[in-house]
């Protein structure tokens, strides 16, 4: 007797983290520097933005988000160790999360950086995906 497969799950989102590391830490402590950056990487991956809020904390470091159609580009940034820990979490599989982790690594003279992972979130069975 033949089983079939289960249908795979719909994903509802995808997201990718990424670690950026000897990055410029004037870059990265400065939110206007900071806010274009990511407002440049959103645009170029094909994100529709809709707002953006970048803070500066004090002494340093930098946070911000850019509100995305659909989703969100986040960002944490420690310029004393030349560190950025980015978030990017997308409504299905329409943006070109390559083109922005180059974008963002280019604009924030990352030396280094890891992608501690992309997959895909909100795995809905197909029974339920009207």
């Amino acid at each position: 007797m033949l089983i079939s497969p289960a249908p795979a799950p719909h994903a509802l989102g995808h997201q990718m983290m990424i670690e950026y590391y000897g990055c410029d830490a004037d870059i990265l402590n400065d939110p206007v520097r900071m806010e274009q950056i990511f407002l440049n990487a959103a645009r170029t991956s094909g994100a529709h933005v809709i707002s953006s809020h970048f803070h500066r904390f004090q002494p340093q470091g930098v946070s911000g988000i850019v509100v995305i159609a659909e989703s969100h580009f986040a960002v944490h940034a420690w310029p004393e160790y030349g560190y950025a820990a980015v978030d990017i979490f997308t409504c299905g599989k329409t943006i070109d999360f390559q083109t922005a982790e180059e974008t963002m690594r280019r604009e924030m003279a990352s030396k280094r950086h890891v992608v501690i992972g992309e997959f895909d979130r909100g795995l809905i069975p197909p029974e339920t995906v009207e």
